[in-house]
């Protein structure tokens, strides 16, 4: 579309009167079935929040405390994090910590599940 018919649009809608400019309005949104602006922009701010939502995708798994089965904690911290004896031992010890970073939701929950089964407190960021 040229300036110049853009101008003549412009040029047209100025020197219409409200009540027209309403009648334009409904006449454009059921042309090309869309809603009133404000209609358009709770949509796309509904879309945009949804979206945010879905954007965590890499999680963080923290052991807060081991509880009352401390050995069992350390002997799965050990298997997942490929440790040896002393240091699964030295990082159970040092709670609150993170015991694994940037994890998908499904290996988080696995995780989650074993550690809490052998009594310990965790916390998913």
């Amino acid at each position: 579309m040229s300036l110049n018919i853009k101008e003549e649009i412009i040029e047209t809608l100025s020197k219409m009167s409200i009540i027209e400019l309403n009648e334009l309005i409904k006449m454009i949104e059921n042309k090309f079935s869309i809603s009133s602006y404000s209609d358009l922009n709770n949509n796309i701010n509904n879309i945009n929040n949804n979206n945010k939502i879905e954007t965590k995708e890499l999680f963080n798994i923290k052991l807060i405390n081991p509880g009352n089965n401390k050995i069992s904690v350390i002997k799965f911290v050990r298997s997942i994090l490929n440790l040896g004896l002393k240091e699964s031992k030295e990082l159970v010890d040092s709670c609150p910590v993170i015991l694994k970073n940037n994890l998908i939701k499904e290996d988080v929950e696995n995780i989650k599940k074993t550690l809490e089964e052998c009594g310990a407190i965790i916390e998913i960021e």
